[in-house]
């Protein structure tokens, strides 16, 4: 595969805030992407976090990009992981989607207030605030540099690259599905009456993937005995409302996983499962693989 570095994380010595893998010409027409894989965290915003390592694990989607990455490996789909972390700016949300009372300018003058959604006003905006349990994250406000710093060398080359690359996967098969990989914590006990699901589908109801496509993963799920649920409580973010078309051959889904199915009983380091879980994983990238190219809107085209 090829490996394509793009963006740039400030303050962190040129360190990029993504990287995107991929093969030419590509085998399926899957790219795997992961925006809050990020654990690249320059030391001016350690300093400014109250708890840096309480707040990093549970901001991360904790080593969900190693299962990512392991599934690209045995697929060939392509692969884009963030490095940039969530703490400093999060990837599933609008740049209008922020807490503007955390910017000591306040919001700039093309920005409408009333804009920030429901998750910023709770503390899970562009820049994350808030955490329950924990409070306030950071010690002082930033400025509106350092927030323009991290939209336009973090989020902007971010997002361009994830639509060039589902676009070039679009041209060559003639239709792609954008699978936005995430981790949650345990939504509840796994056993007894009502058990808790492992994985959470989400398509923002059908709106970012074709119905078809859903139901080959909910199926795939089911006959692999685990337990998955659709889209409640998680049905998809920013990603999939900007990228997810299915109109014009471009399908995004996410996935969360629980992290207890692929983590130590900490969630902190790699479990004894995460090798299982990419398998899983990776037949399911496989059959939706099968689904895409069957389909009567999914011809490969001229060689690249």
């Amino acid at each position: 595969m090829q490996t394509q570095d793009g963006g740039l994380i400030p303050g962190s010595a040129g360190h990029p805030a993504f990287s995107l893998h991929h093969a030419r010409p590509s085998p399926i027409p899957i790219l795997i992407a992961v925006p809050h894989a990020g654990r690249l965290y320059p030391p001016e915003l350690i300093r400014r976090l109250r708890a840096p390592r309480e707040a990093s694990l549970r901001l991360e989607d904790r080593l969900i990009d190693l299962v990512a990455a392991a599934v690209a490996d045995q697929t060939g789909a392509s692969l884009l992981i963030a490095h940039a972390p969530r703490a400093m700016i999060d990837l599933n949300r609008a740049v209008e989607d922020m807490d503007w009372d955390m910017v000591a300018e306040g919001a700039p003058a093309n920005i409408v207030r009333h804009a920030a959604g429901r998750r910023a006003r709770s503390g899970l905006g562009l820049v994350p605030r808030r955490l329950p349990g924990t409070g306030e994250l950071w010690r002082k406000r930033l400025s509106q540099a350092d927030l323009s710093a991290r939209i336009e060398h973090i989020h902007k080359p971010y997002h361009a690259t994830l639509a060039h690359a589902l676009e070039t996967l679009r041209d060559r098969w003639g239709s792609a599905l954008l699978i936005d990989l995430h981790s949650m914590p345990p939504l509840g006990p796994k056993k007894g009456r009502n058990p808790a699901a492992d994985y959470v589908l989400g398509d923002r109801f059908s709106a970012s993937c074709d119905p078809a496509l859903m139901h080959v993963a909910l199926a795939h799920f089911s006959r692999a005995g685990r337990l998955a649920a659709h889209n409640r409580p998680y049905a998809g973010g920013y990603v999939l409302d900007r990228h997810g078309v299915p109109a014009r051959g471009l399908n995004a889904m996410q996935i969360e996983v629980c992290r207890a199915v692929y983590l130590d009983q900490a969630m902190e380091q790699p479990g004894d499962f995460l090798g299982e879980t990419a398998q899983l994983i990776a037949s399911l990238v496989r059959r939706l693989a099968d689904e895409l190219a069957g389909s009567q809107h999914a011809m490969p085209q001229a060689a690249e």
